[in-house]
């Protein structure tokens, strides 16, 4: 039976040998999780340390400015940084872009020259009947050949044996259909340079809809102007949508771009902006961890390689014990199991002893210790028979008051607590529960009792309306079952723990 030590006893005691065996376990320990999550590279491992930075609490927006600015201006990938914004803005803010476009319209004419599919994705959109209006490039072309018929309308190439006079074209502007586009917008191009700096063409860029025709073009165009040309008007724009999106948006795009040094220079920025902001008393939300340490460390001290395996035992317990079952991962697999397997490294007196230890050590190394401590509880109970009576046992021998949990209503309404998920299982689920909008939307009048079979199909016996509990570790606020209880376990005893530690 796993023993959480959840009861802290009133004497531990001396630190004895006890305390130095358990060290020597977790350095051993330390070094096969290291090799298992770097084994294949390390971008799924830094990938996760990123995600968590980018639950950061409390950074303010003229903070995160300074921080992505500072990329943007010195970091060697600040190129690609920079393209990756400009993707975000175009994605989710095109009209900053297409803003700055319409001032600057001659960008439009090396867009066009010599590209027939971009020509006849933005201006073939003349209406072919009286009772729809031109859009986008058409409606531009249109209303700046009537306004300006005098010096253009010898350039419209019409696909009859005669063209259109004004005359005719206001009266029946859906004419306007007839037009030979390709040839039309080559002779503006050649011969009409007065439409592209025009208003009428402005205006049709404003919202920003051309830069999806052909991205790139205007990725390396902007770039061009940032770092080449130094334009102060692309540089108030990127400003601007760093200082409006959210810091966690921005991380999880950005970060993983960075080198190992840009990347530990971050979280350096990070730690000088307010170190003293964070005062962790509950260590159970991922980042908690991390705060604490921008609250009270020297990251120019602490390694990129610290951070990121004090990350995955902590927030990706759960993904380092997939990884052991994957058959490359069997010598490690087994080396932990030798390690796991001395009973006596699991007596009260060697936890308590370690936890002692861990006043007197910095800060840094009382989270790793103390979170590869976890990752044993979470391994053991991920082990275990997956019976109600153990994890009942369980309970009941480490003092925590439990509740069967009757709520089966989170089947049919498609909603999970996030504290019944891993990051990555946050993710799938949010997959499954996409595709599962999309097979209602196809079947149409599907029952809700479909809805729930295939939930429960898809998901086995997750929710198979047995062993779901409601714990007094979080108030009894969320229904906890036997997949996710190991992690949400260990997260508590680490959370204790650190709590325990920090106050001696």
């Amino acid at each position: 039976m796993v023993d959480l030590f959840l009861s802290k006893p009133s004497d531990v005691g001396g630190e004895g040998d006890s305390a130095e065996e358990r060290i020597l376990l977790l350095r051993n320990l330390e070094s096969v999780i290291w090799r298992v999550i770097t084994s294949s590279g390390r971008y799924e491992s830094r990938l996760w340390f990123c995600n968590t930075i980018s639950r950061v609490r409390d950074v303010d927006h003229t903070e995160q400015q300074k921080l992505f600015l500072g990329i943007l201006e010195s970091a060697p990938s600040k190129r690609e940084v920079a393209a990756q914004i400009l993707r975000m803005i175009f994605d989710k803010k095109p009209a900053k872009a297409g803003a700055f476009l319409a001032r600057k319209c001659y960008m439009l004419e090396k867009f066009f020259q010599g590209h027939p599919k971009r020509i006849l994705k933005w201006f073939d959109h003349f209406a072919c009947t009286a009772d729809y209006g031109h859009r986008k490039g058409a409606r531009a072309m249109s209303q700046f050949a009537f306004t300006n018929r005098d010096i253009c309308w010898e350039d419209l190439e019409w696909k009859g044996r005669h063209g259109q006079s004004p005359a005719v074209v206001a009266t029946k502007p859906h004419y306007f259909h007839d037009l030979n586009i390709l040839k039309t917008v080559e002779n503006f191009l050649e011969h009409v340079p007065e439409f592209w700096s025009s208003d009428e063409l402005a205006e049709s860029v404003k919202d920003g809809q051309i830069l999806h025709i052909e991205p790139q073009f205007f990725l390396d165009q902007f770039i061009r102007l940032m770092y080449e040309d130094n334009v102060e008007d692309v540089w108030a724009m990127i400003e601007d949508f760093i200082i409006e999106e959210q810091f966690s948006s921005l991380c999880q795009r950005i970060l993983i771009l960075l080198g190992e040094h840009e990347l530990h220079d971050f979280v350096t920025s990070l730690c000088k902006l307010q170190r003293t902001r964070w005062a962790c008393e509950n260590f159970g939300y991922p980042s908690a961890w991390l705060e604490s340490l921008l609250s009270a460390s020297d990251f120019e001290d602490i390694t990129l390689n610290d951070l990121i395996l004090v990350n995955a035992v902590i927030n990706e317990g759960r993904q380092i014990i997939r990884l052991l079952g994957e058959e490359e991962h069997e010598l490690e697999s087994r080396k932990i199991e030798e390690l796991l397997k001395n009973e006596t490294l699991y007596s009260s007196e060697s936890h308590w002893s370690l936890l002692r230890r861990c006043s007197r050590v910095d800060l840094l190394m009382t989270i790793k210790w103390l979170g590869l401590e976890s990752w044993i509880i979470l391994y053991n109970l991920s082990k275990e028979t997956k019976q109600c009576e153990y994890f009942e046992s369980v309970f009941i021998k480490n003092g925590i008051n439990f509740k069967k949990s009757e709520e089966h209503s989170l089947i049919g309404s498609g909603e999970v607590s996030d504290r019944s998920l891993s990051d990555s299982d946050d993710l799938d689920y949010r997959r499954k529960s996409r595709k599962r909008k999309w097979r209602k939307k196809q079947v149409g009048r599907k029952s809700d009792v479909d809805e729930v079979f295939d939930f429960r199909v898809s998901d086995g016996d997750l929710f198979a309306g047995r062993g779901i509990w409601l714990l007094s570790t979080d108030g009894f606020s969320s229904p906890w079952n036997m997949k996710d209880l190991p992690e949400h376990l260990s997260r508590h005893c680490f959370s204790m723990w650190m709590k325990w530690a920090r106050s001696d």
